[in-house]
């Protein structure tokens, strides 16, 4: 048996496994139950696959070899661009959409994903070979508490205080709190958006929280993500029962107003405070030069 069959094997399988870890489905469903599990395990596979030979390459001084990494970069490219294509394709059918930053969030974690991959197999492979088995493992398991960090990133919670405020009309105008929402004339849908509708708001902990969850696609990916989980009241082609997100422009407070089907409002609280923060609209103007220079 060729001396660097065991350690390839361990960081094939290894790296899988650390891709099976990252791949959960949750209340947003996706990835879809079964296939697109499928996909992504064995696109794991290939990327674990591709850290384990990268180490006996460079032992054997094969340089060569190891330019296939750059192919496999592209090629984990294109999983970005199979996501992003999937999610836009179906976004048009939710009744409440995710949004194009939300997706593109989604996207670029599938990628980035694979070379946590191609890292554990590597590192498991490496470790094998100069020291053991028991050596491999540790790095091994180093590797899955990286992945975990790096999987696990902000959420709402951490960036805002979320309070219940009932929804409630001044004349035609709904407002949640102070906040106002949007113009609702017909007296039947006022009586179904008090009956139905629940409000809440999102007061920021800090100046850079402010611009974060003003950002458009931040809202987007709460109103989805409040849909998924507790169902929407609302069909197509009723632009009245349409849940949204307005801001207030003095203090930055955000008013989210949603229908749900299941009127749960400790539940509600908990997953609006579960939405992941999206890279796209983390903003830092504290962090800026102009600031200090102004303070």
């Amino acid at each position: 048996m060729n001396e660097y069959m065991m350690p390839i094997v361990l960081g094939v399988v290894l790296g899988t496994i650390t891709r099976i870890i990252m791949l959960r489905t949750d209340y947003r469903q996706y990835p879809t139950y079964l296939h697109g599990k499928i996909i992504h395990v064995s696109l794991g596979f290939i990327a674990a696959s591709l850290g384990a030979v990268a180490v006996p390459a460079m032992m054997e001084m094969d340089f060569t070899a190891v330019t296939f990494l750059t192919v496999a970069a592209t090629q984990f490219r294109e999983v970005r661009n199979m996501e992003r294509n999937t999610l836009s394709e179906i976004d048009d059918h939710e009744l409440v959409s995710r949004g194009k930053a939300y997706i593109e969030g989604i996207a670029i974690s599938f990628e980035s994903r694979n070379y946590l991959v191609i890292l554990t197999a590597f590192i498991t492979t490496l470790f094998y070979i100069i020291w053991n088995i028991y050596a491999a493992i540790i790095g091994a398991i180093i590797c899955f508490i990286i992945s975990k960090i790096m999987q696990s990133g902000s959420t709402i919670k951490d960036l805002v205080q979320i309070e219940y405020v009932e929804p409630h009309f001044e004349g035609a105008g709904l407002y949640i709190d102070n906040i106002y929402i949007m113009n609702i004339g017909l007296p039947e849908r006022q009586k179904e958006i008090l009956k139905y509708g629940m409000g809440f708001i999102l007061k920021p902990k800090n100046i850079n929280v402010v611009n974060t969850i003003a950002h458009l696609g931040q809202r987007q990916a709460i109103l989805h993500d409040v849909s998924v989980s507790l169902g929407v009241f609302r069909d197509s082609g009723t632009p009245a029962l349409v849940p949204l997100i307005k801001r207030d422009l003095d203090d930055g407070r955000i008013g989210v107003f949603i229908l749900p089907q299941i009127r749960d409002v400790d539940k509600a609280i908990q997953i609006i405070g579960a939405v992941p923060v999206l890279e796209t609209a983390i903003r830092m103007p504290s962090k800026s030069n102009t600031q200090r220079e102004v303070h």
